[in-house]
């Protein structure tokens, strides 16, 4: 029987602002977190990616390369960020330029459980629990549902 390749999990070339606060274990690499934010245990952040200041991201997150996240933001525990859409039927892979961006706005909540496809998301924004976000949000509002659609104003 052959033996595994193990990898270590860990923090790797991160440029983290000031105060911020992780829980171990995680896999964060190649990303950026800024001033005064949180990270939670069980979190992988993949590199390129960018969390403004006082944001906090909840255990067993996944933010996968091409997310950006602006000030201000909580994500939920167990959110899933995707850049790859499959559109030829089959992952991506390493072709990243088959890989899909995702932008999150400032003031912007996402509760556990989401999955994020490649979007934008407007400023002022509350992703409910469970809710898969599949296009754009571009006004401020409640968003539930898969798909999500807006439910009320805030």
């Amino acid at each position: 029987m052959a033996e595994p390749i193990l990898a270590e999990a860990g923090i790797k070339d991160v440029r983290f602002g000031d105060l911020v606060k992780v829980v171990q274990p995680v896999n964060l690499y190649g990303c950026e977190i800024g001033d005064n934010s949180f990270i939670g245990p069980f979190v992988e952040i993949q590199k390129k990616v960018k969390i403004g200041k006082r944001c906090k991201v909840q255990s067993h997150t996944f933010i996968c390369e091409l997310v950006e996240i602006g000030d201000d933001c909580f994500i939920g525990h167990g959110v899933m960020f995707i850049n790859d859409l499959f559109e030829e039927g089959k992952p991506a892979g390493g072709d990243q330029s088959k890989w899909r961006a995702t932008c999150i706005g400032n003031d912007v909540s996402i509760g556990s459980n989401a999955t994020i496809l490649p979007v934008e998301i407007a400023d002022r924004v509350v992703i409910g629990a469970g809710a898969v976000v599949t296009k754009d949000i571009n006004e401020p509002g409640v968003y539930a549902g898969n798909p999500a659609k807006k439910i009320r104003d805030l």
